[in-house]
């Protein structure tokens, strides 16, 4: 087997990077709750994330989803944990169905395929070998629920990973402590 072996140098200054994403991390809390305290104060046509709203995330993964601003919070959590895509690939694959023209599945079957499922993609998506070569012959006659396999597979891996992480993170819990100090006043 191979032995990684890493200097002195690198391993000082990947440690100066952990500690620089956790304090990047905790401003990042106290930003966005100084941000949302100061929402009152904005015209009233301006349309606002209700404290109701955010408690309702914590209950399915489809609410947070069904959320404007709940897929916002989520897609920006995801980024900052450098794994958004699979949140992109559920996206696209919604967007995807809503093809009416056959003439424009074949390509936007392509370029979905070659950026979220084949070998080495550029965003490559965790799917098995079995599904990803299902997709593979799918996508050379393309129908609208040619990726339906991958989409529930990484719904699946978001709602059982992604999700609970999300619930539990920085981001998160900044917004429902907000929330309920909206509440409380």
């Amino acid at each position: 087997m191979p032995i990684s072996v890493t200097s002195p140098s690198r391993e000082l200054h990947s440690h100066s990077m952990d500690m620089d994403d956790k304090r990047r991390n905790q401003t990042r809390g106290s930003d966005l709750k100084s941000r949302l305290q100061r929402r009152p104060s904005q015209s009233p046509n301006t349309e606002r994330l209700s404290p109701e709203e955010i408690i309702l995330w914590s209950q399915s993964l489809e609410r947070l989803l069904a959320s404007k601003y709940g897929m916002t919070t989520f897609q920006a959590f995801l980024k900052s944990e450098f794994s958004d895509e699979n949140i992109e690939f559920w996206l696209i694959c919604q967007d995807y169905k809503k093809i009416k023209s056959s003439f424009r599945l074949s390509p936007r079957a392509k370029k979905i395929y070659k950026t979220y499922i084949e070998a080495e993609a550029p965003k490559e998506i965790n799917i098995d070998h079995k599904t990803r070569d299902l997709i593979r012959r799918n996508v050379k006659t393309p129908t609208t629920v040619c990726f339906d396999e991958a989409q529930r597979i990484v719904y699946r891996l978001m709602e059982k990973d992604s999700y609970p992480r999300f619930l539990r993170s920085n981001i998160y819990r900044t917004l429902l402590d907000s929330a309920s100090d909206y509440i409380k006043v």
